[in-house]
């Protein structure tokens, strides 16, 4: 880090200095705020001064600079131990937690802020919309959170009046889910600065968090209620008390949404129960009716601010999470509380605070210092000790049980009779007056900084704390009356009923005695004590330059003094006595072993410990470690830098190896179940063949026998595999059928069964009935039952157009209607052989009208209806069209059929193939 900063600047780590004395420490604390270097390192502590000034310190150019940095590779900063915190976190899966203290006005807040603000930057790279809802609420729940619980006080423009601790969750992948917002002891006497542009921010920030129109109307309302409080007069008349002004009670009711009445009634008299159940109104002196109003506007105040944090903790609470699913949950929480403050009059709200920060050092005490030179005793180390103060007796002075100032406050509250401050104070000066850390001036009469009856002094490790007891016990218990809790009970604005769930209990009813609010705050600050021991401290301690708010005054005494109660330079002594780095050999040897080729993959060596000492010494970092019995201590941060280097450049390698591997194990298990599953399809597709096998076997065993040959019988659907098969199969069979069917027909028959054939064939369908189900005579004027006036002579004509023109066969006869191009019909005779067509005239003994050749046929066109009729297409256009008559002895009979296919089959035997089939389907079309 010296080679970071020029030595212009001074030594960037207090534990780099010369020698370590508060003369030293001063000097470099001073000429590095005179530089205009704020933070300063005392090995992983924060040193932080306020610069009282804006600086060019936080933008993006700085978060790039630390992201992902090691604590020792750039000049302090905050986000320098922001950074080493989430990173913890993320590597280690360990908690951790940012401690920020100092006294009032020392910069806590805005550090606070700037470690929230990086950590929102370096997290949810992949911009997940709901990653960056949490993240955005947990910035802006700052801004509402400073407006309601920080004031303007004497030594600070933005005084935190109550103390936050926040936890931050995270998922495995280092993205914030979700957090938690604890608040300490707020303290009522004080409301915030009045400045339009915060204004205007907050009520923002209320919106994005996701307050409801109606919940901000009714934080507004309780604002406004607790400012026409506080203008609230009273007034004697006669023996009673009243309001001054009716309309201050009006608009208290209208913005509590309560009755007037019910207003005046608490605001001026009391409701006690007796012992008996009776139940009396008591009413107020007008210092009691003062008292109570105060009492009432502090309430409302508290319960307002304490519903504000709750509802923003249910808005960024953790939900929904399944370790198994999402896996480890872990917390960076950061504390941002109250200085210690030492005022010109000091009360109860001081005392707290100052006691919280007792807390807080005995805590740092605990763990930096103590825990520092146990674990070296512990490990072995050899190294010189190191005198510090334990703050512990402190601490024994205010909360031990029975004998602490908190358990005589309790005590005095609790007393049956009139017990004043004084009494509680005297009761102090007995039981604590030979404690080395208490003194009041009954015990000091000489002392006349202190007043007789009022002060008592704490000497805390920050310096001497005189209180004034006045008021103690009043602030110590409740002193709300249990009407005004009724009263905003029953209101009926719903969130403000929400805020007094304990006004439901009767008046009768008895309940139990609530804690002080010594006690509940003293339990909340171990609770808080607790939960901060249990993760991985980081520190922020900060300092207040001046009390001018100057950005360049330095105060040497006063900034001496906090150096001083801070500890900061038991704590330089500690880090340049002990080691930078520790950690077991197990982990150190798992985060560094594969910068060693005698302990990468795995070592061989009987011990970690041994396996660890071949790293360091492949390394050359003998000189600068320690072994201890289960931990490795390393000296100064360069060598685990430089470890930290390799292992950076080792960490892609490896990665790529193990991606290698990983994907040839994927391959080989992808591989494997290909086979498998091929294996398995396989099986069942042969399995499916072979049943599709078996089923049609089944279904046709007995085919032979059956009447229709398994014409009846279905099908079983076949596997996709035998799709065509099926299909040749289906063929093949209806090919059998059809022989075993042709087999049984006479040979005589077999004319007929070829031109129905020829027939069903051409007309595919398009004529329903076309006489396939009736004998063909074929030559009609021959047969006498058709033809009983004129066969002979037919049979005579036929004969000489045999001899004529040497035919073999009639194809068909019959007698027709010829039509011409005029729409005249006339009885003609049709006679078809398997050489010409011929026409002829019935009425002058069929003499021949007209011959055409059967070659010049093109064509036949007929129609899809149930007429006869049919026109016969010739290649040199002589069409001939004309309607079949039907037989006399069957009216009904349709000869279209046969006429086609005696024709279809006449001219295949004869060698001439006119395409019938064709031709006939367009010209059934064109005739539809």
């Amino acid at each position: 880090m010296a080679e970071l900063e020029g030595l212009e600047f001074g030594k960037s780590d207090f534990v780099l200095l010369d020698e370590v004395n508060m003369e030293q420490f001063m000097e470099n604390l001073k000429l590095r705020f005179e530089k205009a270097r704020i933070y300063t390192f005392i090995g992983e502590v924060v040193v932080s001064v306020n610069p009282y000034k804006q600086m060019d310190i936080y933008g993006k150019e700085a978060i790039d600079a630390y992201r992902g940095r090691e604590l020792y590779e750039n000049p302090p900063h905050l986000y320098a131990v922001a950074d080493a915190a989430y990173k913890a976190m993320k590597r280690r899966a360990k908690d951790t937690c940012i401690v920020i203290s100092g006294e009032s006005g020392a910069g806590k807040t805005e550090a606070s802020k700037y470690i929230m603000q990086y950590i929102a930057a370096i997290t949810n790279p992949s911009q997940r919309a709901e990653v960056e809802s949490v993240k955005n609420v947990l910035l802006k729940s700052n801004c509402v959170l400073e407006a309601f619980g920080n004031a303007k006080t004497n030594r600070n423009d933005n005084s935190s009046r109550f103390g936050k601790y926040m936890d931050i969750n995270f998922n495995f992948n280092g993205d914030p889910t979700g957090g938690h917002i604890n608040n300490y002891l707020l303290e009522k006497v004080r409301t915030s600065n009045n400045d339009r542009s915060s204004h205007r921010a907050v009520l923002s920030a209320l919106q994005v968090i996701g307050f409801s129109k109606e919940e901000i109307d009714s934080i507004y309302r309780i604002l406004g209620t607790i400012l026409i409080l506080g203008n609230l007069q009273f007034e004697t008349d006669s023996e009673s008390v009243q309001v001054v002004g009716s309309e201050a009670v009006s608009h208290i009711a209208g913005l509590t949404t309560t009755e007037p009445d019910n207003v005046t009634k608490s605001l001026l008299y009391r409701t006690v129960a007796t012992g008996g159940g009776e139940v009396i109104e008591k009413g107020h002196t007008e210092k009691e009716a003062c008292f109570g109003r105060d009492a009432f506007a502090k309430a409302l105040y508290e319960r307002l601010f304490c519903w504000i944090v709750a509802r923003i903790n249910a808005v960024i609470e953790v939900k929904d999470y399944n370790p198994v699913l999402h896996g480890k949950n872990t917390v960076i929480g950061v504390l941002d509380i109250y200085g210690f403050e030492i005022f010109d009059n000091n009360s109860f709200e001081q005392f707290c605070i100052n006691y919280c920060n007792e807390k807080l050092q005995q805590l740092f005490i605990e763990l930096i210092l103590r825990q520092e030179q146990d674990e070296y005793q512990r490990e072995g180390i050899t190294w010189r000790h190191i005198d510090y103060f334990n703050n512990q007796i402190i601490v024994d002075l205010v909360e031990q049980p029975h004998k602490g100032i908190i358990s005589v406050l309790d005590e005095a509250c609790l007393t049956v009779g009139k017990v004043t401050d004084t009494i509680c104070l005297e009761s102090m000066d007995a039981k604590l007056g030979q404690h080395p850390h208490y003194t009041s001036r009954k015990l000091t009469p000489s002392d006349k900084t202190m007043e007789f009856h009022r002060d008592f002094r704490i000497r805390h490790y920050a310096g001497d704390v005189t209180y004034s007891v006045e008021g103690f016990l009043d602030k110590n218990k409740d002193p709300l009356f249990q009407d005004f809790k009724r009263l905003m009970y029953n209101s009926s604005n719903p969130v403000l009923k929400e805020m007094w769930p304990d006004g439901q209990l009767s008046i009768t009813e008895v309940t139990k005695r609530p804690l002080t609010a010594a006690t509940l705050f003293k339990n909340s600050i171990v609770a808080l004590v607790d939960k901060l021991g249990c993760k991985e401290p980081y520190y922020v301690r900060c300092i207040k330059p001046n009390e001018m708010k100057s950005p360049v005054l330095f105060d040497d005494a006063r900034c001496q003094h906090q150096v001083a109660y801070l500890g900061l330079l038991e704590n330089v002594r500690v880090r340049r006595a002990g080691f930078a780095y520790r950690q077991p050999y197990a982990r150190f040897l798992q985060r560094y072993k594969m910068t060693c080729e005698y302990t990468w993959p795995n070592h061989l060596m009987e011990t970690d410990r041994e396996a660890v000492e071949a790293i360091v010494t492949q390394h050359g970092f003998q000189d600068d470690v320690a072994y201890g019995h289960t931990k490795l201590f390393v000296r100064t941060p360069r060598s685990l830098f430089t470890l930290e280097q390799e292992r950076a450049a080792l960490i892609p390698i490896l990665v790529l190896f193990l991606q290698k591997v990983w994907r040839g194990a994927l391959a080989r298990m992808r591989c494997q179940r290909m086979r498998a599953i091929y294996a398995i399809m396989g099986c069942y597709k042969r399995f499916k063949v072979k049943a599709h096998f078996w089923e049609v076997e089944r279904r046709f065993t007995n085919v032979r026998n059956m009447a229709d040959y398994g014409k009846s019988v279905e099908w079983p659907t076949p596997p996709a595999a035998l799709a065509q098969f099926d299909s040749i199969t289906q063929q093949l069979h209806r090919r059998w059928r059809a022989r075993q069917i042709v087999k049984n027909i006479p040979p005589s028959d077999m004319g007929e069964v070829r031109a129905k054939v020829a027939a069903l064939g051409a007309l595919s369908g398009e004529r329903k009935d076309w006489g396939c189900g009736r004998p063909w005579e074929r030559d009609y004027l021959s047969n006498v039952s058709h033809n009983t006036l004129t066969s002979s002579n037919f049979i005579r004509i036929s004969k000489e157009l045999r001899n004529k023109d040497q035919y073999n066969q009639v194809l068909f006869s019959g007698f027709c209607r010829k039509v011409n191009r005029f729409n005249k019909s006339t009885d003609r005779a049709l006679f078809i052989t398997e050489k010409h067509i011929y026409k002829l005239d019935p009425k002058k003994q069929f003499k021949v009208l007209k011959r055409l050749p059967l070659e010049s046929m093109t064509g036949l066109s007929i129609t899809a209806g149930v007429d006869q009729m049919v026109a016969l297409h010739t290649s040199s256009q002589d069409d001939v069209l004309l309607y079949i008559q039907r037989g006399e002895l069957c009216p009904n009979q349709d000869r279209i059929g046969e006429l086609l296919g005696t024709l279809q089959s006449g001219a295949e035997l004869n060698q001439a193939k006119p395409n019938f089939t064709e031709l006939a389907w367009l010209s059934i079309n064109c005739i539809q």
